[in-house]
């Protein structure tokens, strides 16, 4: 009977220290999963901060107006719109870093050729 009891105790205690065990894993589990959450919380503020600052900057009337201007090339009653070609500019800079030459080879290509 002594033997039985023993073994009881012996069994009944194992299970309560693998309970122990078990909880005391999720309970570290979940502060893992806490201190994430808390970070993720801090790094949303953040992200928040930031774009709160961006709306002040967007929502003021002279950002619309420069971003009318500019992106949709609207103007001002009384104001002429003047496009310039964007090829051109590039044809011409490519024509200015291509030719390596000494200025004066160039004077000269100019006018005698």
């Amino acid at each position: 009977m002594k033997k039985i009891l023993f073994f009881c105790i012996v069994i009944l205690s194992v299970i309560i220290i693998v309970n122990l065990v078990t909880s005391i894993y999720t309970l570290w589990h979940k502060q893992d999963l806490l201190v994430q959450a808390q970070q993720q919380l801090q790094q949303e503020k953040k992200e928040h901060v930031t774009l709160q600052q961006q709306y002040h900057v967007v929502s003021n009337p002279s950002f619309i107006e420069e971003e009318a201007r500019n992106k949709l090339f609207m103007t001002k009653a009384g104001e002429q719109e003047v496009l310039i070609a964007q090829s051109s500019s590039q044809e011409m800079k490519k024509e200015v870093e291509k030719d390596m030459r000494p200025n004066w080879q160039q004077w000269v290509n100019l006018f005698f050729h």
